[in-house]
């Protein structure tokens, strides 16, 4: 699992970057793409279960707002990307999945 280094804000905007690369370390187009965010427990937070990433891309965006970086819930987050790209090499449909570890920082007023 990836640690991602900069913590969001507590009840802020945190944007995660996706690219995807194929088993020889190239940018690729995947199939399909899904993505979960959760505690370190499993518990989806903000009912973020297989949320659909419709026009997959070499790389997209997730944007995670205040409800998905609320803190009451616990200060860490798990996101989860999930989906399958084709290669020429390797063959079709292919599994994709990465898992990335942040921290939420306290707000202080």
């Amino acid at each position: 699992m990836t640690n991602l280094t900069v913590e969001a804000t507590n009840e802020g905007t945190y944007v995660i970057t996706c690219t995807y690369l194929d088993a020889d370390k190239v940018a690729v187009t995947p199939n399909t793409l899904k993505w979960s965010l959760t505690d370190d427990a499993g518990t989806a937070i903000n009912a973020r279960t297989d949320v659909a990433i419709v026009t997959p891309g070499t790389s997209n965006f997730v944007v995670l707002g205040a409800l998905d970086l609320d803190n009451s819930a616990g200060d860490a987050r798990v996101f989860t990307i999930e989906g399958d790209y084709d290669s020429l090499t390797y063959g079709a449909g292919l599994p994709l999945r990465e898992q990335a570890r942040f921290i939420i920082g306290e707000w202080v007023e």
